[in-house]
């Protein structure tokens, strides 16, 4: 039996994206058709919809996600694949909102947008549904591939209340992903408590989960509803997981297990609705293995995982997430956002940030107090930021030395300051490039950023042959 090709219809306002496209998917044997705008694949689908869509997000007239909303009630098994140069959360979470199959960011590698299509096919169109609700949108930003796998994440469980686990460095946004989460969630009208474990005495840590009655102990003089009380129908961060007592991980598994619990000093069992995303920078695998974290308990945790990745794995995201916190710093302080010159930019890019997005949180407030110009520079990082203080004191004291010299200069003798001047700095520069090069003017020229023509003619005016 011949199988027919495969109908693959590309909806981009990009002329070069649909030419690769459509010239990738010939090669893959299979039968592209192409549009300029979302209105006009809706006058040609009618009721002969292809095997697979791939569609842009930002085009003229009509966006791929009111297109999604649109063919979600025409054509509800149609496999959606959204493609996109505006690679954020909320493009992601909006995509598989709106029933997209998968979501590739901008540029794509083809082989992945040709085997994203083939699997789209096979699973004839098996793609997250769930129902739109406003929300805020956390503060998440990224185009490296890591943070997309993240945004990826959030997007396919936006309809799910699934128990996540989220590792990850300290402070690379973990509880900004669990944020998201719950804000794309069917819980997003209901609390989001969060709660760091390690932050409190492990004797406090099991009143502060799941409360007390009056009278459970000294101090008690009242009742006090827990964190799984408040979060009741919503969802219930809980920080640093692993550092969690054994017999307060043995209380937790109780609770995620059967749905209920009792206050500290209560009779009456306590039942709660509560989604639970745990976070953690250990490796708990290697806690169960050495016996400091309990394998079941891990396994109710461990349902769907999401990695945060360091700052040092993300680097092309710096130059924006500085942008935005400089932004958010000039505001505290009520002053204009503060740049930084190119120079800066790549020392600051070239840093490892030990703290991930909380030291560059910090450090951006940090530079908008210290740096005086609105252009932050080089001279204006501090060492522990990657920055040399030494060298640029150094830098300092160079021109104050030629600024003395050159007032002393223009008191004794009438020459113009560049007359005097060049001659010796070239003359100094040179003697340098030779000396590191061990007297070899090809590499002393491309030292000195001339061609050796040019270093041959100098040497020869300063007498320096």
């Amino acid at each position: 039996m011949t199988r027919h090709p495969l109908d693959v219809w590309v909806v981009d306002d990009d002329q070069s994206v649909r030419w690769v496209l459509e010239k990738a998917l010939k090669q893959a044997d299979m039968e592209p058709r192409s549009f300029e705008r979302a209105e006009h694949l809706l006058a040609a689908i009618d009721n002969n919809p292809p095997d697979v869509l791939i569609t842009d997000v930002r085009m003229p007239g009509m966006s791929g996600i009111t297109l999604l909303e649109r063919l979600r009630k025409t054509c509800p098994d149609l496999p959606i694949i959204v493609i996109t140069a505006h690679s954020d959360l909320e493009n992601a979470v909006a995509a598989y909102k709106g029933g997209a199959f998968e979501y590739l960011p901008k540029p794509f590698d083809i082989d992945e947008a040709i085997e994203l299509v083939r699997k789209a096919a096979r699973l004839n169109g098996a793609a997250a549904e769930a129902e739109a609700s406003p929300s805020a949108m956390a503060s998440m930003i990224g185009q490296a591939p890591a943070m997309q796998e993240v945004f990826r994440s959030i997007g396919r469980l936006s309809g799910s209340s699934m128990t996540v686990l989220i590792t990850g460095e300290s402070g690379t946004g973990k509880e900004l992903v669990a944020r998201a989460l719950h804000d794309h969630s069917p819980r997003s009208r209901k609390p989001f408590v969060a709660l760091n474990t390690s932050a409190i005495a492990s004797e406090l840590l099991e009143s502060e989960l799941f409360g007390h009655e009056k009278g459970a102990f000294t101090g008690a003089d009242a009742r006090r509803i827990g964190r799984f009380e408040q979060a009741d129908g919503g969802t219930l961060f809980l920080d640093e997981i692993g550092d969690m007592s054994p017999a307060l991980q043995t209380r937790l598994l109780r609770v995620l297990a059967e749905g209920e619990f009792y206050r500290v000093g209560g009779q009456t069992p306590i039942r709660v609705n509560v989604r639970v995303i745990a976070a953690t920078n250990q490796d708990l695998a290697r806690a169960v293995k050495e016996s400091r974290f309990r394998e079941d308990l891990y396994h109710r945790l461990n349902v769907i995982r999401i990695n945060t990745p360091p700052l040092r794995q993300r680097r092309e995201d710096i130059p924006a997430l500085l942008q935005h916190y400089l932004a958010e710093a000039g505001e505290e302080l009520g002053s204009a956002p503060k740049t930084v010159d190119s120079e800066a930019l790549d020392a600051l890019t070239a840093f490892d940030w030990p703290g991930n997005v909380r030291q560059l949180v910090n450090a951006a407030r940090r530079l908008t107090v210290t740096a005086p110009g609105s252009v932050i520079t080089t001279q204006d990082i501090p060492t522990e930021l990657g920055g040399s203080e030494s060298s640029s004191q150094g830098a300092r004291e160079w021109t104050r030395m030629l600024a003395s010299w050159a007032d002393r200069q223009q008191q004794k003798t009438g020459t113009p300051l560049l007359d005097a001047a060049l001659p010796e700095f070239e003359k100094t520069l040179i003697e340098l490039a030779l000396a590191r090069t061990n007297g070899h003017r090809q590499e002393a020229a491309k030292l000195l950023g001339w061609g050796r023509n040019t270093l041959t003619r100098k040497m020869k005016a300063l007498h320096l042959d």
